[in-house]
């Protein structure tokens, strides 16, 4: 799943970026309001990781647009100013969470992991459709209670899939989110990619619907 990071601290928005990545994020950076806004406005996230002391825009005023032109993707806002009234601000301009500087980089893709999961209407670490189980604290897919081997790319598939609650993905999608809208993969890497995955968790595991995509059904 894609996540947006908007951080103008480069040290911080490496150690946030280091262990989103390593949470099953594919991270997309701004360092920048204007270039935020941007990016949020036209493209896919599953969720926004926004800091509000930001150059040229401040994050307030990006989170505001955002929501005026009704992106909803979840959005946790970072700041340096832990008072009550910057939460009510953030929280009133439609932020979703709130995590004061400094902080640890664990809570954070705590909060990030049960804001993605809220967002797909699931509130435990374990989703479960039909025979699959997948544990996001563990990063670990489960098919009947054993646990099956997946590379980390597959992992990121299913993870994705298992978020959109039954809802078809196109391949297009799928190559987004897993290789990041400047991605160079076509439709056949990800046929190529659902079918090494097919051989692991079962063919009937993921739903192909001809023209329009893929669909996580668990069988």
């Amino acid at each position: 799943m894609r996540a947006l990071l908007v951080e103008d601290d480069n040290d911080i928005a490496e150690d946030v970026a280091r262990a989103l990545t390593g949470a099953g994020y594919l991270v997309e950076r701004a360092s920048d309001g204007e270039s935020a806004w941007f990016m949020g406005d036209t493209e896919d996230f599953a969720v926004v990781v926004l800091d509000l002391g930001l150059p040229v825009l401040d994050g307030l005023s990006v989170l505001k647009r955002w929501r005026a032109a009704e992106r909803t993707f979840p959005v946790l806002i970072l700041s340096a100013r832990s008072a009550w009234t910057e939460k009510v601000d953030g929280i009133e301009a439609g932020a979703d969470d709130y995590l004061a500087k400094p902080f640890e980089v664990g809570e954070l893709v705590a909060r990030v992991r049960a804001l993605t999961r809220r967002a797909a209407g699931h509130a435990s670490s374990v989703l479960t459709i039909g025979r699959i189980s997948l544990d996001t604290r563990r990063m670990a897919v489960l098919i009947d209670g054993v646990v099956a081997k997946m590379s980390p790319l597959e992992y990121r598939l299913i993870d994705y899939l298992a978020h959109q609650q039954g809802r078809t993905v196109s391949a297009g999608e799928l190559a987004d989110h897993l290789h990041g809208a400047d991605g160079a993969v076509d439709a056949n890497a990800i046929e190529a990619l659902v079918a090494r995955i097919r051989r692991k968790i079962g063919r009937d595991a993921i739903e192909t619907r001809r023209g329009f995509g893929y669909v996580l059904s668990g069988a």
